[in-house]
């Protein structure tokens, strides 16, 4: 978690002193969450059923995209990244950060830990990945899924993530059920199934930003994108509206910060300048845009903050290697193959 608790600005230049705000200890506004949850693009790149019997482990390598972790059903432990075991109850929920091993265990009657070797990793007749021990029955049901969840090619809400995020729910949250069909709809293969898989993983992150609202355990904190409530409230208004007349001194002013202060804090959060990140932004609405709408390349350009077509076409090149003209073809053409 970065530290953003700042000493107070020098005054000099006309710029006004900000007092030193523990902004850690701030939660993220409801209106800023709102406004990000709205923007959040979510990927999902697998979602794997992992069934552990009495005296099992099974163990998970990395990978570089961030996971989710959903206990079905059963009792039994679950460590990450080597750390001590956790308590695995059902319907607990758990965040882990990219490139971060874990391993799930049972105990047995014997005492003895056998590992489910990779010989026990199959797909089904229909192409879910399992991990299951043949004719044992499971302890412990386990949904695994692997994604991204970005705000546009740059910012990524779990990327910086480096402990987990544990939170228990309820049964009446229905949370097994939203992974469920997720899991479904992957193997269904239907128009739209990229869309419902993404909007339905979106809905559980939305459930946990929910409960971060009430929780003591303050999760967001983090999170360097939410642990700042300053820089999140520009931040939000940037997902938001990015194609908005903003300049760096109306964001600091969101921010009710200084122009220094406000530049200072962002670059240290998104590791770039607060322009840099609204061009990412501006380019991902004029692409959504572009591949989901007939509106004519000028109207995008002026919905993207863009004043001129030339000036927007050079900077969607930038961005994505192609003409926008070029970009809405290939993604119309591409739209049943990726099920959007």
């Amino acid at each position: 978690m970065q530290n953003t608790a700042r000493s107070r600005v020098r005054r000099g230049q006309g710029e006004r002193s900000d007092p030193p705000v523990a902004t850690s200890a701030l939660k993220p506004s409801t209106a800023d969450l709102d406004n990000l949850m709205r923007a959040l693009e979510i990927d999902v790149v697998a979602l794997t059923e992992i069934l552990v019997p009495r005296g099992h482990r099974a163990e998970m390598g990395m990978i570089d995209v961030p996971g989710i972790h959903y206990n079905l059903a059963g009792s039994g432990r679950i460590s990450i990244n080597g750390g001590p075991s956790m308590e695995l109850m059902p319907h607990l929920l758990i965040i882990v950060p990219p490139n971060t091993p874990f391993s799930i265990e049972v105990d047995g009657g014997d005492g003895a830990i056998r590992l489910i070797n990779r010989d026990c990793w199959k797909r089904d007749d229909k192409g879910l990945l399992r991990v299951a021990v043949p004719n044992e029955k499971p302890e412990v049901v386990e949904i695994c899924g692997f994604f991204n969840a970005s705000f546009g090619q740059s910012v990524g809400l779990f990327r910086d993530l480096r402990e987990p995020v544990v939170e228990q729910f309820d049964p009446s949250d229905m949370i097994d059920g939203k992974l469920r069909e997720a899991m479904n709809e992957l193997l269904s293969q239907e128009v739209g199934m990229g869309a419902m898989t993404a909007s339905l993983l979106k809905q559980v992150i939305i459930a946990l930003a929910r409960r971060s609202l009430k929780s003591s355990r303050r999760w967001t904190d983090r999170f360097s994108i939410l642990a700042d409530r300053q820089i999140t409230r520009a931040f939000a208004d940037m997902v938001a509206r990015p194609g908005a007349a903003h300049t760096v001194q109306s964001l600091a002013s969101s921010a009710s910060l200084s122009r220094s202060a406000f530049m200072a804090r962002f670059s240290e959060i998104f590791g770039r300048s607060p322009m840099a990140i609204l061009r990412d932004l501006r380019m991902r609405q004029a692409a959504l845009d572009l591949a989901t709408t007939t509106t004519p390349v000028d109207v995008v350009a002026h919905n993207a903050g863009y004043e001129s077509r030339s000036s927007f076409v050079r900077a969607f090149r930038k961005a994505y290697s192609v003409d926008p003209s070029e970009y809405r073809r290939s993604a119309k053409n591409a739209d049943g193959g990726k099920g959007l």
